[in-house]
């Protein structure tokens, strides 16, 4: 067995071999272990001792040494995690019981997931599937929907009809937003929007190429992305908090540098500020002025802020300001704030 020089941290216990307390690091071990009679190769966490060198047995180790196999067991055959059977649950706002018969599992299968029983890999690919396809999660609703309760039914359907709008979206728009989630602890559905608008003219002027497909249009209260609006029109002048989004997490890995350093310019800059704020900014700028000539204020309006006027407007501010820079962006803010 080869040990790895990782010292995280020294405490001190009882070391049989010294026959006293010591003082001993934790350092990582790989060891080999068959599981099915398949051999695996494991990373685990070992305690040793700095007077001996061996290893000691402290408390809580043997817990943390199963933990491990299990997450590296798991990732190793695709097998989905107690914390994604959770997400399951949470999006569909569904019980264990419930979520089993909903599954076509017996109704203590997910209990048991729940308490550290490995799923079989028929089952874990029906419960990926599920995480990964709200129109999966409906088919089998339905299919076992007389063995359901009419308040499950109802609820888990209603969350599945819910989440399929995600799905409306762009998988480049989604990732953005699951940057913006991830950068911003309270984000409302007017700040998101002028975000989404800040973040397209600035990558459209610094790459000349879009950042996602979604068209803007120019409402009343500034640039709108109407897909993102029927996503979260439920929480108005809230904060943005709900179920469905907990699919976004990790969707921000595959960003590429460029499109990490637009989004980080924006919410560094733009994203200390409030919607209405950012409304304001917007009604400033010449893509939305243009877009809405010959409306009054409170007369509403579909017309297309045209990604090409955005990216010109953005070019121009660029040459002015040096929107590569936050410094630039907030000089940029103060002056259409003033």
């Amino acid at each position: 067995m080869e040990e790895k020089r990782e010292n995280v941290y020294k405490r001190t216990d009882f070391c049989i071999e010294c026959r006293r307390e010591t003082k001993y690091l934790l350092r990582k071990k790989d060891i080999t272990k068959t599981i099915r009679d398949k051999d695996y190769n494991f990373g685990i966490t070992v305690a040793i001792c700095t007077e001996c060198g061996e290893e000691m047995s402290i408390p809580g180790l043997f817990d943390k040494n199963v933990q491990e196999i299990d997450e590296q067991y798991r990732a190793a055959e695709g097998i989905v995690t107690m914390e994604d059977i959770e997400k399951l649950m949470k999006i569909y706002k569904i019980g264990k019981a419930p979520l089993s018969i909903a599954l076509g599992f017996g109704e203590v299968t997910i209990p048991r997931y729940l308490e550290g029983q490995v799923p079989s890999k028929e089952y874990s690919n029906i419960i990926k599937a599920a995480l990964a396809s709200p129109a999966y999660m409906k088919k089998q609703l339905r299919e076992n929907r007389e063995r359901l309760t009419a308040a499950a039914y109802k609820k888990a359907m209603t969350a599945a009809d819910r989440l399929e709008s995600l799905f409306a979206v762009s998988e480049e728009m989604l990732r953005v937003i699951a940057y913006v989630f991830d950068k911003l602890e309270e984000v409302t559905p007017l700040m998101l929007q002028k975000l989404l608008y800040f973040i397209q003219g600035i990558y459209l002027a610094l790459y000349e190429k879009p950042i996602f497909a979604e068209d803007c249009r120019a409402w009343i209260h500034g640039p709108v992305y109407p897909e993102v609006y029927d996503l979260f029109r439920d929480f108005k002048y809230n904060p943005i908090d709900d179920a469905r989004f907990a699919l976004l997490v990790g969707m921000a890995d595959k960003l590429g540098d460029n499109e990490r350093k637009a989004i980080e310019l924006v919410v560094n800059t733009f994203g200390m500020y409030g919607g209405k704020v950012l409304e304001k900014i917007t009604h400033n700028e010449e893509p939305w002025k243009n877009a809405r000539k010959g409306y009054e204020d409170s007369i509403p309006s579909n017309e297309l802020l045209s990604k090409e006027s955005i990216r010109k407007y953005y070019m121009t501010v660029n040459e002015r300001y040096n929107i590569e820079t936050e410094h630039g962006l907030r000089d940029y803010i103060t002056d259409m704030l003033g």
